[in-house]
């Protein structure tokens, strides 16, 4: 802390003030009046006290008005420094914070690692985006989600449709909406993405049509305005996406549910058949079955219905 030199020390304002009250003053009276000769000395030296025997005060305007001027250019001087200093400090927090707030991953072990420790340490909430051809972790190795699905973690995850075609992906997934997950489809995904609690996510770095070039990579992103934007990019697709299946006890059947959410996330009747490993007639049969219950006579109809009873 810079201390600042006081213009008149206390000896030598008691002296100044001695002076005006006088006038004027010799040595002895001034002796008489408290003031040493040393706080007189001090005062000439400063401009304030006329020379000679007898000592006559001099404005102090003139005598200290320089030395406030200069007092105020030194305190510009440090204000501007002190400026100067702030920013450079805010440039090197931002630089600090960026590195705090965005971490790279990089190499499928360490990613793999990275996705089970968000899960494993949630306590509310967990927001998958899941294309086609997992890059580190399949939905049945997902071991992790069971077990914070148990303790009472919400999961919403939304599949790429053609994630759901590939083996033992759907079972995995009507399992896990079975155990609680929310699920919903959607004909593409614009990234993968990973999302705990609102406070973290794991997003990987390399499109798809790269992901054979070197080591797969990722970016861990803390509480951010970017944070905000992938959460705000989550919630605009599910509140699009269809939904795979929902558990109730009014309506269908859990098998017609699921029928259902194929033929409502536009998959065709060979590949519904081939996901229920039923024939296309089957499935058609089930359907006209499913209209019938629902009251219309086409599968758009069907469709709406399915969405505006809650069977979905």
């Amino acid at each position: 802390m810079i201390e600042e030199e006081a213009l008149l020390s206390p000896s030598e304002e008691h002296a100044y003030r001695v002076l005006l009250r006088v006038a004027s003053a010799g040595p002895e009276e001034l002796a008489a009046a408290g003031v040493a000769p040393e706080a007189v000395a001090a005062l000439r030296a400063k401009g304030l006290a006329s020379a000679g025997p007898v000592v006559r005060p001099l404005p102090p305007d003139v005598a200290l008005g320089e030395r406030l001027l200069r007092r105020q250019r030194s305190l510009e001087s440090a204000r501007q420094a002190l400026a100067a200093l702030s920013e450079d400090y805010r440039a090197s927090a931002r630089r600090r914070d960026a590195d705090h707030l965005v971490e790279i991953v990089v190499g499928r072990d360490a990613l793999r690692e990275r996705l089970r420790d968000l899960q494993d340490t949630a306590k509310e909430e967990v927001l998958w985006f899941c294309k086609a051809n997992p890059l580190v972790m399949a939905g049945p190795d997902n071991a992790e989600e069971n077990a914070a699905l148990s303790r009472g973690v919400r999961y919403r995850a939304v599949y790429e449709r053609a994630l759901l075609e590939m083996p033992g992906e759907l079972e995995s997934i009507t399992d896990g909406v079975r155990r609680g997950e929310e699920a919903r489809t959607l004909p593409t995904l614009p990234v993968r993405l990973a999302i705990a609690d609102r406070s973290v996510a794991l997003c990987p770095l390399v499109p798809d049509h790269a992901r054979d070039v070197g080591e797969a990579t990722a970016a861990l992103i803390r509480r951010s305005e970017l944070l905000d934007a992938l959460i705000a990019l989550f919630e605009s697709h599910w509140a699009n996406a269809t939904p795979v299946l929902t558990t109730g006890d009014d309506g269908p059947a859990d098998a017609d549910r699921l029928l259902l959410s194929l033929l409502v996330a536009g998959f065709p009747d060979k590949s519904i058949a081939s996901q229920l490993a039923v024939s296309r007639r089957t499935v058609q049969r089930r359907l006209d079955r499913l209209m019938d219950l629902a009251g219309v006579d086409t599968r758009p109809g069907l469709a709406f219905q399915a969405a505006r009873r809650g069977w979905l």
